[in-house]
């Protein structure tokens, strides 16, 4: 069974949905990472029209986000979410691999996931479940 690359909350999943809806011929978003900001990277959410084989396909109750190939190192085991605050509304990650962000939260520094880690979780929650 191959790894899911990111989660979304029912938040994000329910923005996801009223973003295709609101716009001609969108199917979803995707997530990429770009240089950029005080922290180094930024994450950047655009529409898809059309979906690319490349990226890595996430599905929850109708919503779809792909991400970027170059991008997923970077967002294993990330969740996904959508945030509406008195400061700001967009979508929010909580990502393991972030090591820091700028002080404005717009920008993050990130590490690779480690692979290997990952596996050997996996791998423990798999014999505890008796597989």
């Amino acid at each position: 069974m191959p790894f899911t690359v990111m989660s979304m909350t029912d938040a994000a999943a329910d923005r996801v949905r009223e973003i295709v809806a609101s716009r001609e011929g969108a199917q979803g978003v995707r997530v990429s990472i770009k240089k950029g900001g005080c922290a180094g990277m930024e994450y950047r959410v655009d529409l898809v029209t059309e979906p690319s084989a490349k990226d890595d396909h996430i599905e929850r109750d109708g919503a779809h986000v792909w991400v970027a190939p170059e991008a997923a190192l970077y967002l294993f085991g990330t969740e996904m979410d959508f945030e509406v605050t008195k400061l700001r509304t967009g979508f929010a990650f909580r990502n393991p691999n972030q090591t820091s962000a700028c002080g404005c939260g717009e920008s993050v520094e990130l590490k690779p996931a480690d692979l290997k880690a990952l596996a050997e979780a996996r791998g423990e929650l798999a014999s505890a479940a008796g597989h």
